[in-house]
């Protein structure tokens, strides 16, 4: 690789792995809402938000971190209008006081808020219009989770992104391939990687100690380590699940993302940490193999975009198990076959929402790329020319891509209408 390359996937890398606290689609807006109430430059009286069905998917069933224990659009929305910080990035409410978290609730119990569907937007879309007397002021969020496209006050466009779709500012991810980012993870000079790969790793690993330790969710992860027992391939699971049971129900610890995903950032990172302990790995080891997972998990997800139907910890799980197999000194044709094994498997699985079961889609997602691992280095996997599994190894990824962007449309517009209760479930008669 030449000088050009390796900057431009590390620039990938930085540019996706954000510290963000919560799911990522509530700090979205509550991003969108603290940013409006600063160009407002007043408390709001009166809040509309607009989001993409997507948006609204992922924060239905969600606790908003900081917020005692309260859910929704309304709560996030609110939250960072009046204790938010958007200079803070994605970790926009990680210092809202008491009286913050007290007046969001006067205000959610007066229903100051407006939430609305904004049809005919692409999938990661928000719009917070605030009001205060006469004044007014819109920001919109898309393509990015951090990335204001729009800012309107007092019906005057101030700022626009006009080419905030098409863009590259975090990196060009259609230079990704499997054979340059193992080039990559071999041969890129450890200090361009070390401090954005080390945070990742502190982080991560410390909400999914609490998620261990604490009582979240659905206790996925205990739930494993409980019943399958204490192995590296269990706890492998378990630490990725359990940082998910922790973000998902409120935890306010930050997650180092990937792909616009605490949940996909701790499916590709926890269980190649947890196998570098156990094969004692050096720390240059570990950091080169989650250089390698992470840029697998997005070079998978350019292909899907960072919301749809396609759960995204099919992407992840299967990258940790690229990143476990780096560890073991995996050449790209066990790589490779690791990825098809594993997407060949899990592929299928549906996203309906942020909530406690990303936990346990987790664990799925990680267990069929252990699999497929283990099977690459028995020589046996799934055949080219076999359902999706198509071509090459980067016409698998296409492949699974196409799948999860265009063929789930009509899917992800199911689920979502369902979920809004716009669409009626049959009953049985």
């Amino acid at each position: 690789m030449n000088e050009e390359q390796y900057t431009n996937y590390v620039k990938i890398l930085e540019g996706e792995l954000k510290p963000a606290m919560g799911c990522t689609e509530p700090i979205a807006i509550a991003f969108a809402a603290a940013k409006a109430r600063e160009v407002l430059g007043a408390e709001p009286e009166h809040i509309k938000a607009y989001c993409s069905g997507n948006i609204i998917k992922n924060v239905k069933s969600v606790t908003v971190p900081n917020s005692d224990g309260q859910r929704g659009i309304e709560t996030a929305a609110i939250l960072g209008a009046v204790g938010g910080n958007a200079s803070l990035g994605l970790q926009v409410i990680s210092q809202v006081s008491a009286d913050a978290i007290a007046r969001m609730k006067e205000l959610k119990a007066q229903k100051i808020c407006e939430c609305f569907l904004a049809e005919g937007e692409e999938n990661l879309y928000i719009g917070i219009e605030v009001t205060a007397a006469s004044e007014q002021a819109m920001v919109e969020v898309r393509t990015k989770h951090d990335h204001i496209a729009k800012i309107i006050k007092n019906n005057k466009i101030v700022f626009e992104d006009k080419e905030d779709i098409a863009v590259q500012k975090d990196g060009d991810t259609s230079a990704l391939t499997l054979q340059r980012i193992i080039e990559f993870a071999d041969t890129v000079p450890l200090a361009k990687i070390q401090n954005i790969i080390e945070r990742q790793i502190v982080c991560n690993s410390a909400i999914s100690e609490e998620g261990l330790s604490g009582r979240w969710g659905a206790e996925v992860g205990k739930t494993i380590l409980e019943v399958k027992g204490n192995n590296v391939r269990e706890r492998a699971k378990a630490a990725a699940a359990a940082g998910s049971d922790a973000r998902m129900n409120g935890c306010a610890l930050p997650v180092v993302i990937n792909s616009g995903s605490g949940n996909q950032g701790l499916a590709c990172s926890m269980p190649v940490i947890t196998y570098a302990k156990e094969l004692k790995s050096t720390h240059e080891q570990l950091i080169r193999a989650l250089a390698l997972a992470n840029l697998i998990s997005i070079h998978q997800k350019q292909y899907i975009g960072d919301l749809s139907a396609y759960c995204g910890a099919v992407s992840a799980g299967t990258a940790a198990a690229c990143g476990i197999a780096y560890l073991h000194g995996a050449d790209y044709d066990i790589i490779g076959q690791t990825l098809i094994n594993s997407l060949g498997d899990v592929s299928g699985i549906v996203c309906d929402g942020a909530k406690s079961s990303c936990a346990a889609k987790i664990a799925s997602a990680v267990e069929a790329g252990l699999l497929g691992y283990e099977m690459a280095i028995k020589g046996r996997g799934f055949k080219f020319g076999e359902g999706l599994i198509e071509g090459d190894y980067e016409n698998v990824i296409k492949c699974i891509g196409h799948l999860g962007k265009s063929g789930m449309k009509q899917t992800d517009t199911t689920i979502i209408n369902m979920m809004i209760g716009q669409e009626n479930v049959p009953k049985k008669k």
